[in-house]
């Protein structure tokens, strides 16, 4: 069950450091990044069907 937890910290961690880094590629702005940060991987996955 631990390693389950380190698993989905990890996955969140690393989803909210791409969606900014995504956003703030696109964007430059402090505050889509704080937003696009907030929903994480829902972002990544807009960006991989629509922004392509």
């Amino acid at each position: 069950m631990e390693i389950r937890k380190e698993i989905i910290r990890n996955g969140v961690s690393f989803g909210t450091a791409l969606s900014i880094c995504i956003s703030w590629s696109l964007h430059k702005s402090v505050l889509w990044a704080i937003v696009h940060g907030f929903f994480s991987w829902l972002y990544v996955v807009y960006y991989l069907i629509f922004e392509r």
